[in-house]
């Protein structure tokens, strides 16, 4: 079984600054890609921002330049930086840890979510 733990949600000022982390652990092969992704009442659940096992990252375009993604391998961690919040950041964030070599097809791992609000 695998776990997948978010964490540093909480209320913040317009203009302040947040760090999100997520760790996974238990029985998985071995995450490729990780992701942030944020979902609010009566919206689909959106990516915000990934990092590929690579290095690589994609953000939404309402993020850029004010997120930014990291990963400690070593810890099986995802972290996402946040800077300059707006009202429009708030929702939940969830992280998504992809195990391609998993399965039959490979499996997605989801945490729970984390709350951000933030206030204007």
């Amino acid at each position: 079984q695998v776990q997948v733990e978010e964490s540093g949600g909480g209320p913040v000022s317009s203009g302040g600054s947040l760090r999100l982390s997520c760790a996974v652990s238990g029985r998985f092969v071995r995450i490729n890609t990780f992701g942030w992704y944020r979902q609010t009442p009566g919206k689909e659940r959106e990516l915000v921002a990934d990092i590929s096992i690579g290095g690589s990252t994609y953000y939404a375009a309402s993020v850029k330049g004010r997120f930014t993604i990291s990963r400690d391998d070593a810890k099986n961690a995802v972290y996402l930086q946040m800077n300059g919040l707006k009202p429009e950041d708030a929702g939940v964030y969830y992280c998504n840890a992809d195990d391609p070599l998993a399965g039959t097809d490979g499996l997605d791992y989801w945490g729970k979510g984390t709350l951000v609000t933030v206030f204007s």
